[in-house]
């Protein structure tokens, strides 16, 4: 048995990638796209026709800007139908990250996403609308999760955004382990083992606090650089990781044990809940989550903008 197949027994496997074709050889459970993710596929022609069909859906808007974004939310909701054909569980499907300190413009595009779904024959709960976890973002998800609109919140680096989404009862969380290494090796200049990876220990921590108390947000760890922070975290809810370290996985037969149990979980007291003020403060004592999110949002956004540009010059 490979480490892939040792792994599905302890955690769900997620595909963190918009290639259909990767995502139908692995056969993952579920999925989840980002625009960096869109971008990328958008320029294979074997997805054409998601994207003419994007761009015809769009045409009969009043305005250049109004078609600019039913474009854009329709090819995205396009890549997420047809990545439902391939997988039994759920696809996540970002909000435009430039939305991400507006909770009124972030609520209406997530419902704006859901209509898009069910209009294409799609059940909202085979969805997750991907917010990015600003205090407006996790305030905007509390209102969704409330409608029926099950939320994952990304670009999650601190244990306060955990806090204060758990709090929130949203769906899903998606702590970036990669980009908290990235960030800990730049500062530091030191190289860490799996063990010691401070993103790891990030997830180690969300996980047994929500597994302690009780929150029915599920973890899923994301931005792995490496095989042995996959292995790791084994045993937490969900991970999303991309093809070329599935297939990294699928090679390597050694042993794999679980790390991660919700009977570990057992330790951690319920923090007094987060306002505003306090998760604000939080996030301003934490230099590596302030830095990551603020980065993770200008990347998301600058790519979506690309897209925007090729788009445009289509119609």
């Amino acid at each position: 048995m490979n480490q892939l197949e040792q792994l599905q027994q302890f955690s769900t496997i997620v595909a963190d990638t918009g290639d259909i074709a990767s995502i139908r050889r692995l056969k993952p459970v579920d999925a989840t796209t980002n625009p960096s993710l869109i971008l990328k596929a958008a320029s294979q022609p074997e997805y054409e026709h998601i994207i003419r069909q994007g761009l015809d859906s769009a045409r009969r808007q009043p305005d250049a800007r109004s078609r600019l974004q039913a474009a854009i939310e329709s090819i995205a909701v396009g890549f997420g139908v047809e990545i439902l054909q391939s997988i039994p569980g759920v696809v996540s499907t970002e909000v435009d990250a430039r939305a991400s300190f507006d909770l009124r413009a972030t609520v209406e595009q997530a419902r704006r996403v859901i209509r898009r779904y069910e209009q294409a024959g799609i059940d909202r709960d085979r969805v997750l609308v991907k917010i990015a976890s600003t205090w407006e973002g996790i305030q905007a998800a509390r209102l969704l999760e409330q409608e029926g609109i099950h939320c994952n919140l990304t670009l999650l680096f601190s244990f306060a955004q955990a806090q204060a989404c758990a709090e929130a009862g949203v769906t899903l969380i998606s702590p970036f382990v990669g980009r908290i290494l990235d960030w800990y090796k730049k500062s530091t200049g030191q190289d860490y083992t799996a063990q010691q990876d401070p993103g790891v220990q990030s997830v180690k921590r969300i996980y047994d606090y929500y597994k302690a108390c009780d929150y029915r947000t599920v973890v899923m760890a994301a931005s792995f650089r490496n095989t042995g922070e996959i292995v790791a975290l084994a045993g937490c809810d969900k991970l999303t990781i991309s093809p070329a370290l599935l297939d990294a996985l699928a090679e390597n037969h050694a042993h794999l044990d679980r790390a991660l149990s919700p009977a570990a979980g057992k330790l951690e007291a319920r923090q007094t809940e987060l306002t505003e003020a306090g998760f604000r403060w939080a996030m301003n004592e934490d230099a590596m989550a302030t830095e990551k999110l603020a980065e993770g949002i200008r990347l998301f956004s600058a790519d979506l903008r690309t897209l925007e540009t090729r788009i445009e010059g289509m119609f």
